[in-house]
């Protein structure tokens, strides 16, 4: 029986995270490959389609609340797979979009389907199956959509150069009906729902107290280093006086550190409570940022951009998983779906103006940028380091069926 549960699980694992690796590149990781033609094509400005995507995590901040409750309510299935229709809908919508106006159409309703499609959506979902249980599963699903922009970027690029930006979006669309719709739909379990429990997640109440405002506070600040990084990263390098090929270089660390950190995350540090591995998360990039900019100081920031790099993709790594594992650990599974939408909201919000900001600050003070980002990543390890750890925390087993 208990070898029947573990393969259920490694399946419902394998499924969420091959179908967000999909989400992910088809949305998040899209607009900086296709930004630039989609502006051409429909006479606007490659600023005005990011404000649209700017827009578009707007929406879908304000959506992950309801979005938990859901998840709380139903389970994920249902959810998942209405995200997928929705990304189809979107991606087809930016396909025939000829004006500005159809293009922000089109991002909006991105919007909606990421506010219950990417990650607090597949948590939420691991967490009403697997209760306290769901840490190894959640790292699982990181683990595997890790590679969202390894492949993402990749056959963006490549679908954008031989097919045209508008037929890659179609493609995405197809690739959302026909992989991760059914990925969803067939590999999630379905809830047998208990009529007290719906009852009572109908209306949660959830205390905003300490720990929450701390939590929130830590994520968002997390969330604006990785947005800043991940839209900066080689001109923060170069202008820590690291050379073009050293900054693509570095660049190209990102990925394998994450998901090396989320490795160590499945092996030695889940052993220890998730607030050990959120320290860690959060303590990584001010190191490599001190480094980095000291040696950017004496003249010689090029040959520490490889080890900034890598500490801050094992920082960045680890967070995504902590996001998820410790608000589990701390309040348990009850309405925990509905815990991390209100907990996504401030990094959500965070990231719509993150890039702006760091471009600004990089403009104007080149690899004193770091002192910005170093800063809040502290601000977020002081906040990790007043959360209260309670003694002892229970597991909730939920019954599930198979369909």
């Amino acid at each position: 029986m208990k070898a029947h549960t573990n393969r259920q699980k490694y399946l419902v694992i394998g499924a969420l995270g091959s179908s967000q690796t999909l989400a992910w590149a088809s949305s998040y990781y899209l607009i900086a490959i296709l930004a630039d033609a989609m502006a051409l094509d429909t006479n606007s400005s490659t600023t005005m389609v990011f404000a649209a995507f700017s827009a578009a995590l707007l929406l879908s901040a304000l959506l992950g609340p309801k979005m938990g409750k859901t998840i709380d309510r139903i389970g994920g299935r249902g959810v998942l797979v209405a995200s997928n229709l929705t990304f189809a809908a979107g991606l087809l919508l930016l396909a025939s979009a000829e004006t500005t106006l159809s293009l922000w159409l089109g991002w909006g309703v991105m919007g909606a389907a990421m506010g219950f499609g990417l990650y607090d959506a597949a948590f939420a979902t691991l967490g009403r199956l697997y209760g306290t249980s769901a840490r190894s599963a959640i790292t699982g699903i990181t683990l595997i959509a890790g590679f969202a922009s390894t492949i993402g970027w990749p056959l963006t690029a490549w679908g954008e150069a031989e097919l045209g930006w508008r037929m890659t979006c179609v493609a995405w669309a197809i690739g959302h009906l026909l992989f991760a719709l059914p990925l969803n739909f067939f590999c999630l379990p379905k809830f047998i729902v208990n009529k007290e429990i719906a009852e009572e997640n109908e209306a949660p109440h959830i205390v905003l107290d300490r720990t929450m405002w701390l939590l929130g506070f830590a994520f968002a600040a997390g969330w604006v280093i990785s947005t800043g990084m991940a839209a900066h990263l080689p001109r923060l390098l170069e202008a820590a006086g690291a050379t073009s090929a050293q900054a693509v270089a570095a660049g190209a660390l990102m990925g394998p550190a994450q998901v090396a950190a989320r490795l160590l995350e499945a092996g030695y540090l889940k052993r220890f409570h998730p607030i050990i591995s959120a320290r860690i998360a959060a303590i990584t990039h001010p190191i490599g940022a001190f480094l980095l900019i000291t040696a950017a100081g004496l003249g010689g920031g090029g040959w520490l951009a490889l080890p900034f790099a890598l500490l801050h993709g094992t920082g960045n790594g680890i967070l995504t998983i902590a996001k998820g594992t410790l608000p589990l650990a701390l309040y348990g599974p009850k309405n925990y779906g509905y815990r991390i939408g209100l907990l996504g909201m401030p990094s959500r919000l965070a990231q719509v103006g993150a890039p702006l900001a760091f471009g600004w600050l990089i403009s104007h003070y080149g690899s004193g940028a770091l002192l910005v980002s170093g800063g809040l990543a502290l601000l977020a390890f002081s906040a990790f380091i007043l959360v209260r750890v309670p003694s002892g925390s229970g597991t909730e087993e939920l019954s599930v069926t198979t369909g």
